[in-house]
């Protein structure tokens, strides 16, 4: 019998290690616009997001958004939105990222106060229904599946 990885790996996708942090949450390294970060991986977050204070580091446009978030025992605050970032996940990589900013003061100091490291973001439901995502909890990997390539248009002469 094939291993799901084998299996997996025939069908375009890569193979990307998390790690369980103090708080059972699974952890997981990405960068966005090329620099590095650490990221809760949440299958319960509808959108990806970044902290607000993170903007310059992470080299992000914000923009005003209509959308307020809720989460983690915090409601109704205020957010901004970032659109068509790059983000790299392991060998993995979209162009077409969105994110939601949004103040992640609350997440890190339940993550702290249980002995976790402090995160840049989340990564959220969009970007694993864009990846195919499946999660194997027993070997602590997450594969996401190659995007398929776009063709590119050829410039017609007028």
């Amino acid at each position: 019998m094939a291993s799901l990885k084998k299996v997996l790996e025939k069908k375009k996708y890569i193979k990307i290690k998390l790690k369980k942090t103090a708080t059972n949450h699974l952890e997981i390294k990405a960068k966005i616009n090329d620099v590095k970060g650490r990221f809760i991986l949440d299958t319960g977050a509808s959108n990806s997001c970044v902290g607000i204070d993170l903007i310059e580091q992470f080299k992000l446009s914000a923009e005003e958004s209509e959308t307020k978030a809720a989460g983690a025992g915090a409601t109704d605050m205020e957010t901004l939105k970032s659109e068509n970032n790059s983000l790299e996940i392991g060998k993995w990589k979209t162009t077409n990222c969105h994110l939601v900013l949004f103040d992640l003061t609350h997440v890190n100091t339940a993550l702290t106060q249980h002995d976790a490291k402090e995160v840049h973001g989340i990564i959220g439901a969009d970007v694993l229904e864009e990846g195919k995502a499946i999660i194997d909890y027993s070997n602590m990997l997450l594969f996401l599946r190659k995007p398929k390539k776009t063709k590119k248009l050829k410039k017609v002469p007028f």
